[in-house]
């Protein structure tokens, strides 16, 4: 049986792509990618949520992300259906401020898609995480055909071609 090549990723590569000097906000939030375990960058992002809450609140603003609701039960979204990615606002709405959803990160280049209708490739059941090369179970994730990431402004482009991960909440299906 053939074997997954994230194991061998290390002897493929031939050394780190040159990057352009990143301003320091920048390079000190790839330390902490690269330095923190998980558990530490979920805690300290729940010290840093509840402190910009605690500070909105104070200042008399809402905080709290409102999430379109969906049912409870499994995906309900299946591969070809047809979805509108919700508009800017409505995203906006449900991030907290690391610009996540349930840990799902919504990333600069997935706001050009809001608004657009897509299809649906497949709802994402279990993924590798590669931080530790463990298989992970999921619920209300979805892949959308031919929405693939090129890069990131944190690390550059790259050439490996990722599926955007989108939460169910950011997606209204179309009924045909």
């Amino acid at each position: 049986t053939p074997e997954c090549q994230i194991h061998s990723w290390p002897a493929m590569s031939q050394g780190s792509a040159e990057v352009e000097k990143q301003p320091l906000r920048k390079r000190t939030k790839l330390v902490l990618k690269r330095c923190l375990s998980p558990r530490a960058k979920r805690e300290l992002k729940t010290h840093s949520d509840r402190l910009l809450q605690w500070l909105r609140k104070s200042a008399g603003r809402s905080s709290v992300p409102s999430v379109p609701s969906t049912n409870s039960k499994a995906t309900t979204l299946k591969a070809g259906d047809l979805v509108r990615v919700r508009s800017s606002g409505e995203i906006q709405a449900t991030l907290n401020s690391w610009q996540e959803l349930k840990g799902c990160l919504f990333f600069q280049d997935m706001w050009q898609y809001c608004g657009t209708t897509q299809r649906v490739l497949k709802p994402v059941e279990r993924f590798v995480d590669e931080r530790d090369y463990s298989v992970k179970k999921a619920k209300g994730l979805i892949l959308l055909e031919g929405l693939i990431c090129d890069g990131t402004p944190d690390y550059g482009r790259c050439d490996r071609a990722c599926f955007y991960f989108w939460r169910e909440e950011w997606l209204e299906k179309i009924d045909a």
